[in-house]
Parts: structure tokens; C-alpha cells; sequence
């Protein structure tokens, strides 16, 4: 059977443990683990979706559930005492309380096991190996707390099980605490009275369908950026690699032109009513700013029409407002005055772009034809690509706001830590974090900090995971076991070749729900009514509409050609 909790002396503080019962105790897997079972190559795949299932069939369900609260074979469960009685009460967050109430006779049968044991394991002054030691010797050699101490936890480790059967393939591994203070237990504790303790337990949640049809007939809007547009995409690389290959010039007899490159200061206040200054705008003031005005639409709209013709060494001082759409809360709608300095001012000499500079703009193009012809042939590829993300994201969307799940907060944790686990594994293989970083970002309160931060898309991303499993299930859709132990061998691979330790069963856990991911994306994309069109141009939280353009663009180019975009 599987191990849900640890046996009941390791689920007591350290402090109030006897040596007696700890041989027979089996250690917990820690569900506080951080660094995931998930190699870089598995964590940054298209559809890498967090673990909540793990059964060995594709027949999978939602989650690892587990007959018993603590590891016993089935012969044991026959010998539970019958007349132990069990409440259960639905608690929020899917948690159930189990208010447990052990009777005198079984507090009495564990409590002389507990002295024939330590009978047997003492060398009492005076008594013989194997001579029956009177129970006011023992006690007074051995102490009456540590005895009692050892009986109370016999006694959980004897009714845990019978107490979990109530909840019995429902109860998410790992789940299970006693709620009831050990101490509260001690003090209350008597042979000739009922012994009451309380454990919560997380359980399998129900998954809502807010839709009558649940996620059949599903009308999916996917927003396309235009630079998903391969002869948009290909024409701005092509305009990127001229430009590199051209040198800057310093202006000395004219002011500011489109096409121009400029180093400035930026400050900014807010304005009153009276037009009078008010306070600084930290988010707003840049030092050493460098302005390409042909990549300028991120910028706040007039800021760039109200510095053009501005000379080297002038200074410019201009009312703006931020659109109601800007990224920063703190400063949408907001008045504000600029002043600018322009510190340096260069223009680019570009070369005339002709078959000369094939070699230069990709290596093994001899004319400027094939380059276009390769560039575009490229982005071709991507752009398919780009557009089956974009109908997946849309389509993971729309399922997380057609399901209502109440989601345990175990599940929550356990799914947060494995995404920061994932994020600094990367990091990692990057070589961006030394060890003292490591550290420090692995921290207790690192975590949980992550944790709150993220509370919003990682309930988000549960919610999409849960509905895909549901799916999964409902449509009795399979994939290849061939394809299963391909990526997990891939996977491993990873691990080894990053000298990173790793557990192939959560990592073959991680690949089935990737597998089982992309099959229910397939369905859902040949089953779903799916409308495409071009996304809106406004501001979103954090960027500008053209950032996260510009932003996408380097991405798709990066993909592309790696070689010649290592500077990003």
C-alpha cells in the first residue's frame, strides 16, 4: 500500500520522541521539496503542465491518492479495533476533520505493549534478561512521561488507519496532520478514558463545470499578434541585420531625426492642477536613456514628438499624460512634466543593402534574394508554430474559467514549489546563479514569498491542469507507451548532463501529464469552435502593447537563428 503520512511518532515534535517506537517508523517523503523532478528540456517544453496525477495506467486520475494514512500491510487492518469511532466534517479548501475517539480498552492494550517492549529493551539494576519486571519498577526506571509519551503515539500508529479509512481513495499523499497538539493529548491522556484526537486531511477536489455542455463545443477567441505574420516578422529582421551592419555617427549640425539614434536623461514630476510641480516619478526618470526612434513605440505616446529637433546638450522640459491603459497602476491617468537632456545624438551609415551584403546579413546566401527567401522560409516555420501556442494558450484559458474546483491548499504548495523549483533549475543550467544565490533563493520565506506572489497564476494553472486531466479521463484518450519512455530516457539524459539529481518516477509522472496534455490539446483543437483575429493594440499590465511586439519578435528570432542573436 502506498505511504501517505509517516508512521505517527514522526508526525509528533522531535522533542517528545522516546527511542522506543523509532525503529519501526519509515521516513515521509518531504512534500516541501523544491527542485522538481523535471529536467530543462522537459521544464521548457510547449506543454509543460504541473503534477497532479501519477497513475501507472493511462487510465489516469486526478490525483496520488492513497488507501491509508500510514504504511500497513492488509492483514494488519484486520486486527483494527472495531469500536474506534470516527466524525468526519468537510472543512474548506477540499479538507476533511476526522475527530477521532480511541476507547479505554484499546488505550489499555497499547499502553502494556508499550511496557512489554520496554521491558524487554531495558537492563533494569537487579532483574535478569527475560524476569518479569514489576510495572512500578519499569515505570519509576524508564519515567512515567516517557511511558506515556510512547503509549500515545502506539496508540495513533494502531487507529491512524482506521481512522483514514473514512477517506479512503480520496486522500492526496502527503496530506494528512494531526490537528490535536500533542501536548493537549498528554495532558488529557488516561487509561480509564476515551483518548480524542483530531486529523485533517486534504482531498481529491470536485471539479465544477460552470458550462452545461462541460467542455464539449467549446468556442475559443485566439487574438493574433501581427508579428505571428511571417512576412511581417521577416521583414523586421532583415531591417534589424542592415542595421547592425552599420556604423553610428555623431551629429554635430542638426537636431533629432526618426531613424536617429540618442543618449538621454529623463525626469519627470507629477503636475498639479495649478501646473505647478508636484513629486518625482522614480518609474518614469532614466539616466543614460539610448532612444532608437525607429523602435519607439513603447514609449509614452508624445514623448518622442515632443524631442524631435532636439540638439546635442539641449535641454527640453514638456507636459505628458499617461493613458489610462499604461502598465504601472501608480501612474495611469497621471499628469506629468518631463524634462530631457540629450547627452549624445548618432546616426546610423548603413550600407546600400544589395547582393554585396548576402554573406554578412546570413552566412551561405551569395544574394539578397536568398536571404529574404531564407528569412521568410524561417519565420514560415515559427509562424505555424506560434499560432498552434496561441490556440493552446487560448484554449488552456477558456478551460480554467468554465471549471470551479476548490483547490487544497497541499495541491497549491505542491504545484507552486515544483514551478519555482523549475524556474531556478533553469536558472541554474544557465549558469546565472552561483550557490550563495541557490540559497538564498531556496529559502522557507524565498518561497513562500513566491508563493502569495503567484497565488493568482498558479491556481490559474491547477484549475487548467485539473480540467485536462478530467478531460484526459472522459474521453479515454491515449497516447504511445513508446513515446512515454523515449522522454523520460530524453529527460534523464538532461539531468545526468547537468550533474542534477533526480527521481525517475516523478519524472515519468511529469511526462505522462505532458503527454496527456498535448492529446487533449489535439482533441480540443479538432473539436472546439475556434475564431481567430487580430489582437487589440493596448497596453497591458507591465508592457506596452509594442513591447511585448517587440518582445515576441526577439524571441521568434532568437529561436531562429541562436548563432547570430546571442547578444540578447
Amino acid at each position: 500500500m502506498e505511504l501517505v503520512v509517516n508512521s505517527a511518532l514522526h508526525l509528533l515534535p522531535s522533542r517528545s520522541r522516546p527511542s522506543l517506537l523509532s525503529s519501526s517508523s519509515t521516513e515521509m517523503p518531504s512534500s516541501k521539496n523544491l527542485m522538481p523532478a523535471s529536467s530543462p528540456k522537459l521544464a521548457s517544453s510547449r506543454h509543460s503542465f504541473p503534477r497532479v496525477s501519477s497513475s501507472p495506467s493511462q487510465n489516469s486520475r486526478p490525483f496520488v491518492v492513497s488507501a491509508n494514512a500510514v504504511a500497513v500491510q492488509h492483514a494488519e487492518k484486520d486486527r483494527f479495533p472495531a469500536d474506534v469511532r470516527v466524525t468526519e466534517t468537510k472543512e474548506p479548501r477540499s479538507s476533511v476533520r476526522l475527530s477521532v475517539e480511541v476507547p479505554p480498552a484499546v488505550c489499555q492494550e497499547c499502553y502494556r505493549k508499550v511496557l512489554d517492549e520496554f521491558a524487554k529493551r531495558s537492563k533494569v539494576p537487579g532483574f535478569r534478561p527475560g524476569k518479569k519486571i514489576p510495572e512500578n519498577i519499569l515505570v519509576n526506571y524508564i519515567g512515567r512521561q516517557n511511558i506515556q509519551q510512547a503509549a500515545i503515539e502506539a496508540i495513533l500508529k494502531k487507529t491512524l488507519p482506521q481512522a483514514m479509512s473514512s477517506v479512503e481513495g480520496r486522500a492526496l499523499k502527503d496530506s494528512v496532520r494531526i490537528a490535536t497538539k500533542f501536548s493537549e493529548m498528554y495532558d488529557t491522556f488516561s487509561l480509564q478514558d476515551v483518548l480524542r484526537y483530531d486529523v485533517v486531511v486534504d482531498v481529491a477536489p470536485e471539479i465544477k463545470w460552470l458550462s452545461e455542455n462541460k467542455y464539449k463545443n467549446m468556442k475559443i477567441i485566439v487574438e493574433i499578434d501581427d508579428i505571428i505574420n511571417a512576412q511581417i516578422a521577416s521583414e523586421i529582421e532583415l531591417r534589424r541585420r542592415h542595421k547592425a551592419l552599420g556604423s553610428l555617427r555623431i551629429v554635430t549640425d542638426r537636431g533629432l531625426q526618426i531613424g536617429d539614434l540618442v543618449v538621454l536623461d529623463i525626469f519627470a514630476t507629477t503636475l498639479k492642477r495649478d501646473e505647478s510641480k508636484g513629486e518625482k516619478i522614480p518609474s518614469a526618470e532614466r539616466k543614460d536613456f539610448h532612444l532608437d526612434t525607429e523602435e519607439s513605440d513603447n514609449l509614452l505616446p508624445g514623448f518622442l514628438g515632443s524631442i524631435i529637433g532636439i540638439q546635442q546638450g539641449e535641454t527640453r522640459s514638456f507636459p505628458l499624460q499617461f493613458p489610462e491603459s499604461w502598465g504601472q497602476e501608480n501612474v495611469r491617468g497621471v499628469h506629468a512634466q518631463f524634462t530631457v537632456e540629450c547627452k549624445e545624438l548618432f546616426y546610423r551609415d548603413l550600407p546600400e543593402l544589395d547582393d554585396s551584403l548576402a554573406e554578412k546579413l546570413l552566412p551561405g546566401c551569395n544574394t539578397l534574394s536568398q536571404v529574404r527567401e531564407k528569412i521568410l522560409q524561417r519565420c514560415r516555420e515559427m509562424e505555424q508554430t506560434a499560432l498552434e501556442q496561441a490556440t493552446d494558450n487560448a484554449i488552456l484559458d477558456q478551460l480554467s474559467k468554465i471549471v470551479e474546483v476548490d483547490i487544497p491548499q497541499s495541491l497549491f504548495e505542491e504545484q507552486g514549489r515544483q514551478l519555482y523549483g523549475a524556474k531556478l533549475l533553469q536558472l541554474q543550467a544557465g549558469r546565472k546563479l552561483n550557490e550563495h544565490q541557490v540559497a538564498s533563493l531556496s529559502s522557507e520565506k524565498a518561497v513562500n514569498e513566491y508563493l502569495e506572489y503567484e497565488r493568482e497564476s498558479i491556481t490559474h494553472m491547477i484549475k487548467q491542469m485539473l480540467a485536462v486531466g478530467e478531460i484526459f479521463k472522459g474521453e479515454n484518450l491515449q497516447y504511445p507507451t513508446e513515446e512515454l519512455v523515449k522522454e523520460v530516457e530524453n529527460s534523464v539524459a538532461e539531468f545526468k548532463r547537468h550533474n542534477q539529481e533526480y527521481d525517475e518516477e516523478r519524472i515519468r509522472e511529469q511526462v505522462q501529464d505532458v503527454l496527456e496534455g498535448a492529446k487533449v490539446l489535439e482533441w480540443l483543437r479538432e473539436n472546439a469552435d475556434i475564431q481567430y483575429v487580430n489582437r487589440i493594440c493596448s497596453c497591458s499590465v507591465g508592457a506596452s502593447y509594442s513591447q511585448i511586439r517587440k518582445l515576441h519578435h526577439l524571441r521568434l528570432m532568437k529561436k531562429l537563428f541562436p548563432s547570430s542573436m546571442s547578444f540578447l
